[in-house]
């Protein structure tokens, strides 16, 4: 995993911070029941932009986007982009990502590579800001994970309904309740 600058975090520990976010959360959770298998192997990109202009921003998902695409699935499966100092904003971020979205769709990528979106104060539309589901979308820093599509309708071919998966989430989310999920997140990253 070759990060893509380094800055002012210590880009050793936003690593280990996604990982154990990803192993504690996203797998220990089975929020998304494809990630378990790259967890541990050696296609999982995490690449972490440490720069925080607008320009560098731009830069770091334009050369993520251009890898992933250059490389072999085998090579780079997924890439998560994380931005430790920059996006903190939710709704900074959201604009980010929606000029991440332009630039995927001006490159001729829509329907070639997707983009998820995970932030530390992630917030669903519609929902009350105490509601557990905003849990399964919050990641220790801002990120956006590039999946490549024809792996997704791969895994989906075992017949796993995709449309599932936010409502199992949800339903496993709340079992756990606000206040649980809360505290495990102090546990792991100091805030809630």
């Amino acid at each position: 995993m070759v990060p893509v600058a380094s800055g002012f975090q210590d880009v050793a520990s936003v690593e280990a911070r996604i990982r154990t976010w990803l192993a504690d959360v996203v797998v220990g959770l089975n929020l998304c029941p494809f990630a378990r298998p790259l967890l541990g192997g050696d296609s999982l990109r995490i690449a972490i932009c440490s720069d925080a202009g607008p320009t560098a921003l731009r830069r770091a998902f334009l050369e993520e986007l251009d890898l992933l695409q250059r490389s072999a699935e085998e090579e780079i499966a997924t890439t998560l982009l994380a931005f430790p100092d920059a996006l903190g904003d939710f709704d900074e971020y959201l604009e980010f990502l929606d000029e991440a979205q332009a630039l995927l769709d001006a490159a001729g990528l829509e329907g070639l590579v997707q983009l998820a979106s995970f932030h530390p104060d992630y917030l669903f539309a519609g929902e009350p800001e105490d509601a557990a589901s905003h849990y399964s979308n919050r990641a220790p820093y801002p990120l956006i994970h590039l999946l490549r599509e024809d792996m997704l309708t791969r895994v989906l071919a075992d017949g796993s309904d995709p449309g599932e998966i936010p409502t199992r989430n949800i339903a496993t989310l709340e079992a756990i309740g606000v206040d649980e999920l809360a505290r495990r997140w102090r546990d792991m990253f100091g805030a809630a």
